[in-house]
């Protein structure tokens, strides 16, 4: 087997922070405001503090997944 720069659960925690991310780019997508109407939605409190602080920990993850030690193989 070769030796890659990652174990087999970073590439498992990579792709879950992976996901974490995308979960809070969709909670932050929603209708827009308009020329002709105003939509008050672009000021809830999920798309402007939940989902940001998804994506962040989704980030901070990523950081972790990257640092998590892979284990020595006799």
């Amino acid at each position: 087997m070769k030796n890659f720069a990652f174990s087999t659960i970073n590439y498992i925690l990579l792709a879950v922070g992976f996901l974490i991310i995308i979960i809070g780019f969709i909670l932050m997508s929603g209708d827009a405001t308009t020329e002709e109407a105003f939509n008050p939605d672009i000021f809830s409190d999920m798309r402007i503090k939940v989902a940001p602080m998804v994506c962040l920990f989704g980030f901070l993850f990523e950081i972790v997944a990257i640092l998590w030690p892979a284990k020595k193989e006799k």
